[in-house]
């Protein structure tokens, strides 16, 4: 959790808000079909409770926080350089909307999707 100390009083940045701003980000990119859990026991708790920073793994260490994201990319765009942009996109609004510091964005590429041709 990110603890700023102000005049008037404090900010309190949980890893949840981090977490779905970093979600939001990645979604709005080209190519992206969606996030992926990170592993089974995620999967399945995903069918339980639907959690909107599925995907989105945060290290945060007090001033940098690094980022693991998840994906799935649509089949016939360049995966280099969907994640590259998904990166690039997440790192952007994380330092634009929290004014932290993003030590990494690693994307992890957990399967391709194959749209209908309609």
């Amino acid at each position: 959790m990110s603890n700023e100390k102000l005049i008037n009083g404090n900010i309190f940045l949980s890893h949840r808000a981090i977490s779905t701003i970093a979600y939001h980000a990645a979604l709005e990119s080209y190519g992206l079909v969606g996030l992926a859990p990170k592993n089974t026991a995620a999967g399945l708790a995903n069918l339980i409770i639907k959690d909107p920073t599925l995907g989105v793994n945060i290290d945060f260490d007090g001033s940098c926080v690094g980022i693991d994201l998840y994906i799935v990319v649509e089949y016939g765009t360049r995966i280099t350089s969907v994640a590259s942009s998904v990166a690039e996109n997440v790192s952007y609004q994380i330092q634009n909307q929290t004014g932290l510091t993003v030590k990494y964005v690693n994307v992890h590429v957990r399967g391709l999707r194959v749209s209908s041709p309609d």
